[in-house]
């Protein structure tokens, strides 16, 4: 049985193996640190959009407000994460790193960076940069057309 070059060769599929196969191998180096896949997804963005509220992270998490917050409670207890009021909602709370968390950002930082040297392995770095340009313009694409969309839907009042 000959693979079908469409599912083979298909940008969707390949970059979802890609995507889990990346995760996996994190994840498994992650657990070697005490943190779950889940933690670390949120100490990551909140390394990139600290003082963001729950609300908010949990929209770009793709996650429940709730589920998070189990989350953000264990990250809590491990001393890594603050939860502090804000001041512009008083039911809302924003969510600051602590010093104790660096260590483990540091650690995380090595492990991606280990990742990436082993999956660009035999990839000259020209070429890698050029997929991560790549990515990065379609990232910008699907950001723009989700855009485009949430646009049309309003003007047309049939918001989704």
């Amino acid at each position: 049985m000959t693979a079908d070059p469409f599912l083979t060769r298909s940008l969707g599929f390949v970059l979802g193996d890609v995507s889990r196969l990346m995760r996996r191998r994190f994840d498994a180096r992650a657990r070697e640190i005490g943190l779950t896949r889940a933690q670390w997804r949120v100490m990551g963005q909140l390394r990139r959009r600290e003082g963001i509220n729950q609300a908010a992270l949990a929209e770009i998490l793709e996650i429940e407000p709730m589920t998070l917050g189990r989350h953000i409670d264990r990250l809590v207890e491990k001393n890594f994460v603050e939860r502090r009021p804000d001041p512009k909602d008083r039911r809302a709370w924003r969510l600051f790193l602590k010093p104790e968390a660096q260590p483990v950002l540091d650690k995380l930082r090595t492990i991606s960076t280990v990742n990436r040297r082993e999956v660009l392995q035999g990839i000259p770095p020209e070429e890698a940069e050029a997929l991560i340009d790549t990515l990065l313009k379609i990232k910008g694409n699907l950001t723009a057309l989700d855009a485009t969309k949430s646009e049309d839907a309003t003007a047309s009042g049939n918001e989704d």
